[in-house]
Order: structure tokens, then C-alpha cells, then sequence
């Protein structure tokens, strides 16, 4: 066995270590369960049964021998798993097809998570009780919890799971009782973002299709196991399996019986090493079409929704956020712009305090931190054809207003700048900031970014394409592919590619019932996953690079590579 330590995605090192590690095996992650480190994975890291696998895992924050801190933020974990990752495939060489995860409990949850966000290309996952619901026994304790965040910063709750509530077996509740680096407590704010992952996933479930086995523990009293069922269920894999584990209690790994957990992780992990990967294809998730024709044929748009209509038309133009979204469009650059800015105002008083509101929807928050998420990935991707001694051309194929671009332009006024937009009223905007500030080496186009033809007219070579905001308004993946097409044909060679998603919204109904889009219509979305969204770039042979997301799982912004 041997340690390390390794960076994550904000610059804090995770402890990891390493078991059995030949360069020609095939990889196996461990994820140690919520309070544990991943010393206590040392007996399955050296069973007879895993010895022909490289065995990494990886103290999450707060735990073992990692010094970084608790996060109250659970993507932070998801992060951090993905990090971990990208360095074993950096420092190891691995390849991200040859990984399989095993995840217990909370750990499941993460991988979980990682699989439906991140869409990572790993042979599968194994999860053992992992934490979608959990049991905290007393009634209304999820909210109690909640309202004791909002009154104590930083609320520490101590665990209730003992020993003998995890494993039958007496050495084993000896070693964990007994165990020095095992927490006793959790993070009170982590404990219902938690909560709020899990059902998350059950209810999204469908965006993954990555090989999962459960493996469910008859007698567990930590965490429910009907949402585990509804999780398998809808998983949109034909290679998964679940097993309800008789007698077995929530450490899976630790219980009596363990030898013949560890017998059917490997054969579960040996088809999935062994299966046939999916060609790339511009095939659409079922879901999601059923979804995106469900919102057009009004399924759902019930009373609630109808009043906030009525109400936002007799209303709504007191908010100066909601005015803006009623005449140009919730979806318009006008829109985005105001949203951007952040800065409530409206009239009467109330209409500061509606306006105030409505930029703190979630949604509004989520699209303040994708542009955060667009400005640092353009800026590392400016920096590195600066260290290249390329100059720095970028096109956004659907830029609204040009409102990030404008960051862009104070700082990297040598960058040359294309933006295409279909809306002449955004144009307009944009070309007044322009005219205002004296940028020089930026203009607009108003073309059609869905015809191939559009490229060729532009008259450019970019080495940074942007693509954002523009896809989910469209449902058709052909349509999306020509786009992208028309972008690696007119691409530098070594070029890259900026391309945001929305594989997840909470709103996504009270959207398409509610607000009016630029066209005076219903602003109904085609909510791709990210493995639907990767696999379009996929199929014009774009790799994806990076990502980033948000902490509520709503919007991500990644980063491809083309013409290598």
C-alpha cells in the first residue's frame, strides 16, 4: 500500500492511497461511507478477490488523514471524486473507461451524483446502501435540522449509527468503536444538501447510464431501501442489477459475510470491464423527449401555475426584472443582462421587494454562477494559447448581448472577438456597449447558428467557440449537431470548445407555464443530460476536457477539444 496526497478542483489537498498498482490493470475507486476514512478499506483493498485490480480511494474532507475541512456543500464531494480521477489518469495513466467505482452509503450518493453530473465514461459502479433517504428516526427531523442551520451558523449534529447498527460482527464494532480517525459527528448543513442530492438522484435517475449494481441491506436502519429500488429501476442501463442482501446491516463491507459481497462486486465489475462500449450517436434520452413534449402539451400546468401567470401579467412590470423578462423575454439577453447585474429595483416600494425575489430564484442564482463558470474556463483557455504564442480569437455562436464577452474584452482587449446572435434587439444592446467603450476588434453577426452555411460567412477562424444557452431552447439533436459541425469546420486546428448545459432544473414546469420566451411564447426547455449533451459533441469528435457545475446540480459549463 502507499499514500499521497492530491490536489482537488480548489486547490485543497485530499490524502489518497494506492493498493496493488500495475500499469496493464484494470482500476477500481473505493468511496468509504460518511464518519470513516479510507484506512478501513485496507481488508477488501487486499482480499484474494480484488488483487488483480489497481485499488485507489481517498479520505474525504473532514475524515482520516485528509487536513482539509468539512464542507457543508455535498458537490464539493463530487468535485473532489472528480479530481481524483483526472489524477490517476495524469499520474497513473489511467484511462477513465477502465474505472469502476465502489461507493458505500453516503459514498454511493457522491457516485451517484458524479455519474448523473459530471457523465463521466467509467466502466460502472457498485453501490452498497447507499444514503439516498436516510432514516433520522425522530418525525420532522429534516426540518428541525434545517431551521437549527438558520439559527446556528456552522451546526454540528451528532450521529446517532453505533457500531452494532453497522455490522453483526463483534471484531468489526470493536474496530470501529475503538478507531481514533472516525468522526462521531456531521455537518448539519452538509446532512440536508445531502438530503436534497439524494432525491435529486432518485427522481432523476433516468440521465444515468452508467452499469450500477445495488447492493441493499435487509436489516438496514440507517437508510431507507425503497428509494435504492426506484433509483435501479429507472436507470437507463440494460447492465444493472439489484439484490436486497438478507440479514445484512449498513456497513455492507464490514458485515458477516462480507466474502460474498466482495464475489459479486467482481463479477458485476468483470461485465462491465467486459462489455462493448456505445458508439457516440445524436440518439435523444426518451425521458427527456417525453419530458420536452409533456411541457409542450401543458401535462401538469395546473391552478398554482396559472395564477402566477395571471398574476405576473397584472403585476409583474412593477419589478423592473420582471418587466424586462414580459417585454423582451425571460430568455433574452435584456433579461440575462438585468440578472447579471443583480441589483433589485421596481416601483412602489413592493416592486423592489418582488424584483428582489425574483433574482433569488434558484434558477437566476444558478445562471449568475454559469457565467462566473464561462469567464474562468475562457480565461484558462485564453491563458494557454497566450503561453502557446497564439493569438486569441473567440466566436459565440448565440452571445445575447454580449454581456460576458464585454469581461472578456477590458481584460484581453488584443482578443478577437465574433459574436453571433439571432435577436436584432440584443444586437443593438451590444453594439451600443461597444460604440460606448471603444472596444475595437469585436462585432456582431445575425446568422442563423443552426446552418452549416453561417460558418463559412463569417469570415473567421476561432480557436475558442462558445456555445451557451442556446441548445435547450431546441429540441432536436440534428439540428444541435450542424451547429456544431458548422463550428469544427471553420475551427483552428488545436482549437477548443466552451459549451454549457442545464442537465437538471427545479423550475423547469413553473418556466414553461409561467414566463414568456424572446418570441412572446411559452419558454418551454429541452432539458438535456450531460451524457445526452456530451454525446453530440462526442459524435463530431469534440472530447471533453473539463467541467464545471453549480452547487445545486443545475447548470454546467465544459470544455472540448477539436481539430487535434
Amino acid at each position: 500500500m502507499n499514500s499521497g496526497i492530491f490536489k482537488s478542483f480548489d486547490g485543497n489537498e485530499i490524502f489518497y492511497r494506492e493498493w496493488n498498482f500495475q500499469p496493464e490493470q484494470k482500476n477500481i475507486i473505493m468511496i468509504h461511507r460518511g464518519h470513516e476514512h479510507s484506512e478501513r478499506l485496507n481488508d477488501i483493498a487486499q482480499s484474494p478477490q480484488f488483487s488483480k485490480y489497481n485499488i485507489f480511494a481517498f479520505d474525504l474532507r473532514g475524515h482520516g488523514h485528509t487536513k482539509t475541512k468539512t464542507s457543508s456543500i455535498f458537490m464539493d464531494y463530487v468535485r473532489d471524486l472528480d479530481a481524483f480521477a483526472k489524477f490517476l489518469q495524469t499520474k497513473y495513466e489511467v484511462k477513465i473507461q477502465d474505472i469502476f467505482v465502489v461507493a458505500n452509503s453516503i459514498g454511493g450518493v457522491v457516485a451517484s451524483a458524479w455519474a448523473h453530473d459530471f457523465a463521466p465514461q467509467i466502466a460502472g459502479m457498485a453501490l452498497l446502501a447507499p444514503a439516498f433517504r436516510i432514516n433520522l428516526i425522530v418525525p420532522l427531523a429534516n426540518e428541525m435540522i434545517t431551521l437549527g442551520t438558520k439559527l446556528k451558523k456552522g451546526l454540528i449534529i451528532k450521529s446517532y449509527v453505533k457500531s452494532k447498527m453497522l455490522t453483526h460482527d463483534p471484531e468489526q464494532q470493536k474496530a470501529y468503536d475503538t478507531d481514533p480517525l472516525i468522526s462521531r459527528s456531521i455537518d448539519a448543513e452538509l446532512l440536508i444538501d445531502l438530503a436534497k442530492a439524494g432525491k435529486r438522484m432518485v427522481e432523476d435517475a433516468e440521465a444515468i447510464d452508467t452499469p450500477t449494481l445495488i447492493l441493499a441491506a435487509e436489516k438496514d436502519h440507517v437508510v431507507f431501501n425503497k428509494d435504492q429500488k426506484i433509483f435501479h429501476d429507472k436507470l437507463d442501463t440494460d447492465l444493472k442489477h439489484y439484490e436486497v442482501l438478507p440479514n445484512f446491516f449498513h456497513g455492507i463491507l464490514f458485515d458477516t459475510g462480507k466474502e460474498m459481497v466482495y464475489d459479486k462486486i467482481v463479477d458485476f465489475a468483470e461485465k462491465c470491464f467486459n462489455k462493448t462500449q456505445r458508439t457516440p450517436s445524436l440518439s435523444p434520452d426518451k425521458f427527456s423527449v417525453k419530458e420536452y413534449q409533456d411541457l409542450q402539451n401543458n401535462v401538469d400546468n395546473n391552478l398554482n401555475f396559472k395564477l402566477q401567470k395571471f398574476s405576473l401579467s397584472k403585476i409583474g412590470k412593477i419589478s423592473n426584472g420582471m418587466a424586462i423578462g414580459l417585454k423582451y423575454g425571460f430568455d433574452s439577453g435584456a433579461s440575462l443582462d438585468y440578472v447579471y447585474h443583480n441589483q433589485p429595483n421596481g416601483k412602489l416600494g413592493f416592486g423592489k421587494i418582488m424584483d428582489k425575489n425574483y433574482l433569488e430564484a434558484i434558477g437566476w442564482r444558478g445562471i449568475r454562477i454559469r457565467k462566473q463558470h464561462l469567464i474562468q474556463i475562457l480565461e484558462e483557455k485564453i491563458q494557454q494559447l497566450k503561453r502557446e504564442g497564439r493569438a486569441v480569437k473567440i466566436l459565440d455562436i448565440a452571445g445575447g448581448t454580449g454581456n460576458y464577452l464585454f469581461d472578456i474584452k477590458e481584460k484581453y482587449p488584443e482578443a478577437e472577438v465574433v459574436i453571433n446572435e439571432f435577436v436584432q434587439a440584443n444586437i443593438e444592446i451590444g453594439e451600443r456597449v461597444i460604440k460606448n467603450k471603444n472596444y475595437q476588434n469585436i462585432r456582431f453577426t445575425n446568422l442563423d447558428c443552426f446552418d452549416p452555411a453561417t460558418y463559412q460567412k463569417l469570415n473567421f477562424e476561432p480557436n475558442i467557440t462558445i456555445v451557451s444557452g442556446i441548445f435547450e431552447l431546441f429540441g432536436d439533436n440534428e439540428m444541435t449537431s450542424k451547429a456544431v459541425q458548422g463550428i469544427v469546420s471553420i475551427s483552428e486546428k488545436n482549437s477548443f470548445v466552451v459549451y454549457t448545459g442545464q442537465p437538471w432544473h427545479p423550475q423547469l414546469k413553473m418556466i414553461a407555464y409561467v414566463l414568456n420566451n424572446h418570441q412572446n411564447k411559452d419558454w418551454i426547455m429541452r432539458r438535456r443530460s450531460q451524457k445526452e449533451l456530451d454525446r453530440i459533441f462526442t459524435f463530431n469528435n469534440i472530447q471533453k476536457e473539463n467541467m464545471l457545475i453549480d452547487d445545486f446540480g443545475i447548470f454546467t459549463v465544459s470544455s472540448g477539444k477539436l481539430n487535434s
